[in-house]
C-alpha cells in the first residue's frame, strides 16, 4: 500500500521549485525540506503553535487564578470564541476563495499579536478583568478563524497533493514538539510570572509567524477576476452543498462535528477538573499537558504508515476509536488522589492524543486531496463552521452540566459525541476508501473535484 495518490490537475507542478517565483506546488518528487516556500510556512506554524499552547493554558488561568473565575465564567471565554468563530465561519470562506491566501495569514497573525498584547498590559497596570478576556477571546476567534482557513487552503497550492500526508504529517509532528514543550513550560511561567505574562510569549510569536510568512516569494495562483465572482451569499451556498452532496465530506463533518462536541464540553471542564477534583497545580497540569505533545508526535509519524498499511479510511476509523478511549480515562481519574489522577490523564494524552492527531492528519489531507482549489476555501470553513457550531454546544452545555450536575457528568456526555463520531464514519463510505482519488465528477461549473464515491 502506497500514500494516498491523487490525480495533478494542470497547474499543479510549477518546475519553479525551492522557494522560486512561480505558480502551484513544488516538483513532487523533489523532498518537502528543500522547498523554502514549504520550510517558511512550516516555521511559521511551529512558532506560532508554541505560543498559542502557552494562551491555551494561560489565558483560563488568567480567569481562574487571578479572577476566581469557575465554569461558567471559563465557558462564557470559550463560547465567546466559538461565536466569533461561527459569526465569521462561512464569510471567511468566501473571502479566502476571492483573495490570495497568504496575505490574510499575515495580517491575522499581526491582528492577534496585539489582542493578546493587551492582557498583559492590562494586567500590569491593574484593570484586567473577565471582559476584557472574553472580547480578546472573540476578536482574535475572528482572526483565527480567517487564518485557519486560508492556512488550509494555502497548503495544497505549494505542495502537490500526493504529498499533503507527508506535509500535514511534518507539520503535526513540529506541532507536537511545540506542544511538548510549550505545555510545559506555559505552566511553569504562569507559576512563576502569572498567567498574563505567560500570553506575551504568544503575542511575540505571532508577530514572528507574519514576518516568516512575509518571506514567501513564490507567487499564489491568481484569484478569480472580480467580475467573474459570484454574490458572497451565493459563494457560501456553493460551498453548503459541495459538503451537503458529498457523502464523503458529508460524513467528515459529521463526524468531525461529534468530536468536537467532546472537545466543547472538555475544553470548558478540563482545567478546573485538574485543578480542584485532583489537586494538581499549573505547573504539574502544564506538564502532563506537554506529554500529549510527546503522542502527537507519535500521531503524526504513525499517520503516514497506518495510511500505507490499512489506507485512508480505517485509519480515520483507528483514530477516532484511540480518541474516545484515551478521553474516557479522564472522568475515572480518582479525587483528591494526585499521583494516581496524573497517571490516568498522563494516559489520556498518550492515547487519545495520539490516534486523534492520526485522525486529523488523515481526514485533513483527504478534504485537501478531494476538493478543488477554487472552493477549497469554502469547503473548510462550511466543515469548520458546523464543527464549531458542535463546539460550542459542547461548551455551553459543557458549562451548564458541570455546574449543576459535577465535572465527572460534564465529561461523560462528552464521550457521547465522539461515540457518535465512530458510528458516522463506520456506516459511512470513507470506511472502505483506501486511496484518493475518489470518482471525479464536476460539482460546480468549472470545478472538478472528487466529491463523491
Amino acid at each position: 500500500m502506497t500514500e494516498p495518490q491523487t490525480t495533478v490537475r494542470p497547474g499543479d507542478s510549477d518546475g519553479g521549485g525551492g522557494g522560486g517565483v512561480g505558480h502551484g506546488p513544488a516538483d513532487a518528487r523533489a523532498p518537502l525540506w528543500r522547498d523554502r516556500t514549504f520550510l517558511a510556512v512550516w516555521s511559521a506554524s511551529t512558532i506560532s503553535i508554541f505560543g498559542s499552547l502557552i494562551t491555551r493554558t494561560a489565558l483560563p488561568f488568567a480567569a481562574i487564578l487571578v479572577l476566581n473565575a469557575g465554569p461558567l465564567e471559563i465557558s462564557a471565554i470559550r463560547s465567546a470564541e466559538l461565536i466569533a468563530a461561527l459569526i465569521v465561519g462561512l464569510i471567511a470562506g468566501a473571502w479566502v476563495d476571492r483573495l490570495r491566501r497568504r496575505p490574510i495569514m499575515i495580517w491575522a497573525d499581526l491582528g492577534r499579536a496585539v489582542l493578546l498584547g493587551s492582557i498583559p498590559v492590562a494586567a500590569v497596570l491593574g484593570f484586567m478583568g473577565m471582559p476584557q478576556l472574553i472580547l480578546v477571546a472573540f476578536a482574535a476567534a475572528i482572526l483565527s478563524t480567517f487564518f485557519d482557513v486560508a492556512d488550509r487552503s494555502y497548503l495544497p497550492t505549494i505542495v502537490a497533493p500526493s504529498r499533503l500526508v507527508a506535509a500535514n504529517s511534518a507539520l503535526t509532528a513540529s506541532a507536537s514538539v511545540a506542544e511538548f514543550t510549550s505545555f510545559g513550560i506555559g505552566g511553569f511561567l504562569i507559576k512563576l510570572f502569572s498567567a498574563p505574562i505567560a500570553i506575551a510569549i504568544d503575542a511575540v510569536s505571532f508577530l514572528v509567524s507574519a514576518i516568516l510568512l512575509a518571506t514567501i516569494r513564490r507567487r499564489e495562483p491568481p484569484p478569480k477576476p472580480a467580475a467573474d465572482r459570484e454574490p458572497v451569499l451565493r459563494e457560501i451556498r456553493d460551498g453548503m452543498r459541495i459538503v451537503a452532496r458529498s457523502p464523503i465530506l458529508r460524513a467528515l463533518a459529521l463526524a468531525h462535528g461529534g468530536t468536537h462536541i467532546l472537545w466543547g464540553i472538555f475544553g470548558t471542564s478540563y482545567l478546573l477538573f485538574a485543578t480542584y477534583e485532583l489537586d494538581l497545580d499549573p505547573a504539574a497540569i502544564g506538564i502532563i499537558a506537554g506529554v500529549g505533545g510527546f503522542g502527537s508526535l507519535i500521531g503524526s509519524f504513525a499517520a503516514p504508515i497506518m495510511v500505507r498499511r490499512f489506507g485512508i479510511g480505517r485509519s480515520i476509523l483507528f483514530g477516532i476509536i484511540g480518541f474516545t478511549l484515551g478521553n474516557a480515562l479522564i472522568p475515572l481519574a480518582p479525587a483528591h488522589a494526585a499521583l494516581l489522577g496524573a497517571a490516568f490523564l498522563i494516559g489520556q494524552q498518550l492515547l487519545g492524543d495520539s490516534l486523534a492527531t492520526v485522525y486529523e492528519i488523515v481526514e485533513v489531507s483527504l478534504t485537501q486531496a478531494s476538493v478543488g482549489e477554487r472552493v477549497m476555501g469554502r469547503v473548510n470553513a462550511t466543515i469548520g463552521t458546523f464543527t464549531t457550531l458542535l463546539t460550542l454546544a459542547g461548551a455551553v452545555g459543557g458549562g451548564i452540566i458541570a455546574e449543576l450536575f459535577g465535572l465527572r457528568t460534564a465529561f461523560a456526555v462528552g464521550l457521547l459525541g465522539a461515540l457518535a463520531a465512530i458510528l458516522v464514519v463506520w456506516f459511512s463510505p470513507i470506511r472502505h476508501i483506501r486511496e484518493a482519488p475518489l470518482t471525479i465528477e464536476p460539482v460546480l461549473p468549472g470545478d472538478e473535484s472528487p466529491l463523491t464515491e
